[in-house]
């Protein structure tokens, strides 16, 4: 792993017990598995219909006739006790993506603001376990949405990763104090592409491009569907004169990012090992999150065979997570109730 700006102990994690599989029932939701449609490349009819499928309306109606191998994802709500049982005698780390799971999504991503019952929440779990806030927007972004410093923040979907200031209580001996920018040397070239989508996108009522630092955002939430292949085709029309940069669809958005090997996965792993956790054979990483580059921490977990996959969604979707939230009222319920389970073990 290339390091920038970065003190860290060498070596990868590996597989150190087993990933929890939830019993069957338990509330929930079903799903089958979706044929994937977004590449890096692709005719923009392709990239239409997958940016109809990140929208749930579309998603819901069209479930039984895209979707087969039928899974079951239960309620990590109605089925706590059993994820409590695999708690036991663990050091919980706790990641959580900000956009549809902290707080609603929004129309205006400037006004994404979480509650203060919510902010309360992560406070308390901060308290009793290492907890980071792993999102697509730019770090200081989501700081000052969170504003909770003694938290780990990873921004640009895990590109710019920084531990608080003091150091949180919860690292080891070994644990480093981290400013993690594995794409630096993109910052030109994304300030570039950014100008670019600013003044291609302009003539498309809704479409606003987010500067997330090391990523960009094209939001189409707010775009009628009828524009969805112009804005398509502007945005890839832009890119073709950036080969290290690619395109991916997230939940009614459009990301692009540098072509380095690296996500919210990757930044998991990285933040597991920044605190000295690698080698402790009792750790159990939590991760929450509502979107598609969430699925890569999932994926991490379940390769790893370590830990526990949260998803967040009140529709349907193909997911490595191992369990589901429709909300984000829902994931401040099991914010408090894994807190009222510490302290009552205390």
């Amino acid at each position: 792993m290339t390091k920038q700006n970065v003190v860290v102990p060498e070596g990868n994690p590996t597989p150190l017990f087993p990933l929890l599989m939830p019993k069957s029932g338990g509330g929930g939701f079903s799903v089958r598995r979706k044929v994937e449609l977004v590449g890096e490349g692709g005719s923009i009819s392709v990239w239409v219909e997958s940016m109809k499928a990140s929208s749930p309306t579309h998603a819901s109606s069209s479930d039984a006739g895209q979707l087969d191998e039928k899974m079951s994802y239960p309620s990590a709500l109605t089925m706590f006790d059993e994820i409590a049982s695999s708690l036991e005698g663990k050091q919980i780390v706790v990641f959580l993506d900000y956009d549809g799971t902290l707080s609603p999504i929004t129309d205006d991503p400037d006004r994404a603001f979480m509650s203060d019952s919510m902010r309360d929440a992560v406070r308390d779990v901060a308290r009793h376990f290492a907890t980071a806030i792993v999102s697509g927007r730019r770090r200081d972004k989501v700081y000052n949405f969170v504003r909770l410093a003694e938290l780990y923040y990873a921004g640009s979907h895990g590109m710019d990763i920084k531990a608080p200031a003091k150091g949180p209580s919860f690292m080891k001996s070994n644990g480093k104090a981290v400013l993690f920018q594995p794409a630096r040397k993109y910052l030109p070239m994304i300030d570039r592409v950014y100008k670019a989508l600013t003044e291609t996108t302009k003539s498309i009522p809704g479409a606003k491009v987010e500067n997330n630092k090391f990523c960009l955002s094209v939001h189409f939430r707010c775009v009628e569907e009828k524009k969805w292949s112009v804005l398509a085709d502007q945005v890839k029309s832009v890119l073709r004169d950036f080969p290290k940069l690619k395109l991916t669809l997230g939940r009614k958005v459009l990301e692009i990012r540098p072509t380095i090997k690296w996500d919210k996965g990757k930044a998991l792993e990285f933040l597991l090992e920044a605190l000295g956790f690698a080698n402790c054979n009792d750790i159990l990483p939590v991760y929450i999150g509502d979107d598609r580059t969430d699925e890569d921490a999932f994926k991490v977990l379940k390769n790893r065979g370590q830990g526990i996959g949260i998803l967040v969604s009140k529709f349907p979707k193909e997911t490595n997570a191992s369990y589901s939230l429709q909300e984000p009222s829902e994931v401040m319920d099991f914010l408090q109730r894994l807190v009222e389970w510490k302290r009552s073990s205390l």
